[in-house]
């Protein structure tokens, strides 16, 4: 009964592993280019560094704009009630009159203390910085995603090392079961057999679980959200070569130097900072200018078309004659006013301009552009610090990454001595219990040692070759060149 319900359990395994296989079947493979190459392109951060290289350029078409003229338009067109000046005839009446003016102004900067010229500089480098902290990221990414689509591959390969397992464990526990009906082992002996076996079925369970964890965070990471589809690529990742491994250290640090975006971005902020010191200068010389104003009027108020005497008082008295005291008198007369003279006449008759240019000195401003200044330099100087840690980090992360895919490929090369010897270990351990000379328990712990040697080989392989993808990466070698 009992041997009948370990059948049926692993038929219905086994079924629902082909069934997982078939489905898998159906999955869009992804390779590693692909995965590394969708993320560069969709990462959300990737997104936002190279919203940062456009940010840059539109400071660099500001830039652009500093140099050239400011030119500006304006019109006017205003009703006045009440009491106001007649602008044709300068006298104050109580009057509702409609005045239009208009102009255009230019003006240019000739001469800014060389700032504008300066900030085109500072603009220039700012989109340089931009592009290396960009490719920073893009490398950053790359890796990541590299690291996570090899987690994949080792749990795939697990899995298919414990099946394997499961395939053995499934033909020892029918062999078992036929020596213990004959006699030749004792019932413990099955029983210990097919308790590795469960043990064995409830690990796949975990190792699938495992899968669809890491595929899933893969997906994540490349914004993908169909996760019952997504599957990669399982060919092809065998180790061929430790090239990189034969230079030196130093001569990956060189290469680094001049590859590596930490650096650049590093060398490329002290820059920016050197910059920032010879803008606050410029505001120690004086700036000149030069201006130029265009305007016009026009009036619906009404036009002197004559003059003619007062009817009310058609005499004034202008002055006395000192030696006889007489009175003198003139005509006293007053405007006639017409209808006004048409809108774009009046416009041609009223125009003016004004231009010239300005000559700002600076003198006394509060310390402000001394202080700033000197705030300016401060950042030079951490702009320095800040470089040549950059190098010192550089320099110990290459010299970290080097010691550990060393170590790595030592740990790898142990691991398959390592498995070698226990294969052998565990045919002989096989051989002695198919004849009755071992027991069930010492069977099981020979299994189980030569299944972890086979699960610390992937875990070895995978995780050289993912030491091995850092230090290509600092050599200039783009993650998605596959050395394996």
């Amino acid at each position: 009964m009992k041997k009948s319900f370990l059948l049926l359990f692993t038929f219905f395994a086994v079924i629902n592993s082909q069934a997982q296989q078939n489905d898998q079947a159906q999955k869009d493979k992804w390779t590693l280019q692909e995965a590394v190459a969708y993320a560069l392109e969709n990462n959300i951060s990737v997104k936002q560094s190279e919203l940062d290289v456009e940010f840059a350029e539109i400071e660099r078409r500001d830039a652009i704009g500093n140099f050239l003229p400011n030119i500006n338009a304006n019109a006017t067109n205003a009703w006045n009630t009440g009491l106001t000046q007649n602008i044709t005839t300068g006298i104050l009446q109580n009057q509702t009159t409609r005045n239009f003016s208009a102009g255009v102004s230019a003006n240019i900067a000739l001469f800014d203390g060389l700032r504008n010229f300066r900030q085109m500089q500072r603009a220039k480098l700012s989109q340089l910085a931009g592009q290396y902290s960009l490719d920073l990221m893009r490398d950053d990414i790359a890796l990541f995603v590299a690291n996570s689509y090899l987690q994949v591959l080792f749990n795939k390969q697990s899995l298919e090392v414990l099946r394997s397992q499961v395939e053995v464990t499934t033909a020892q526990m029918e062999r078992t079961q036929d020596l213990v009906d004959a006699g030749v082992l004792p019932e413990g002996d099955l029983l210990e057999i097919e308790a590795t076996y469960a043990n064995e079925l409830q690990r796949i369970i975990v190792a699938e679980n495992n899968i669809r964890i890491s595929l899933i965070s893969l997906a994540q990471t490349l914004l993908i959200k169909d996760y019952e589809n997504f599957d990669i690529v399982e060919e092809g990742y065998d180790v061929i070569g430790n090239e990189i491994l034969s230079r030196s250290p130093e001569e990956v640090i060189e290469r680094a130097k001049e590859e590596r975006n930490e650096i650049k971005v590093a060398e490329a902020n002290k820059e920016l900072a050197e910059k920032d010191v010879e803008l606050a200068k410029g505001a120690y010389l004086p700036t000149l200018s030069g201006f130029f104003n265009y305007n016009t009027r026009e009036s619906g108020a009404g036009r002197i078309t004559g003059f003619e005497l007062d009817p009310n008082e058609p005499s004034r008295q202008i002055g006395v004659v000192e030696s006889t005291g007489d009175i003198v008198v003139s005509p006293n007369t007053i405007a006639t006013l017409g209808n006004p003279l048409p809108f774009f006449e009046q416009l041609y008759l009223n125009d003016g301009i004004t231009y010239g240019l300005q000559l700002s000195i600076p003198l006394l401003n509060g310390f402000a552009t001394r202080n700033q200044v000197q705030r300016n330099k401060i950042n030079v100087e951490r702009a320095e610090y800040q470089l040549e840690q950059a190098e010192l980090d550089l320099e110990a992360n290459v010299y970290q990454a080097y010691v550990d895919a060393q170590g790595a490929l030592e740990a790898y090369e142990a691991a398959l001595v390592a498995v070698s010897a226990q294969e052998q270990a565990n045919i002989y351990a096989t051989e002695r219990f198919d004849v009755g000379l071992t027991n069930a328990f010492d069977f099981s712990q020979s299994k189980a040692r030569f299944e972890n040697a086979q699960t610390e080989v992937i875990r070895a392989k995978y995780d050289y070759i993912f030491k091995l993808k850092v230090i290509e990466l600092y050599f200039g070698i783009p993650v998605t060149d596959r050395k394996f």
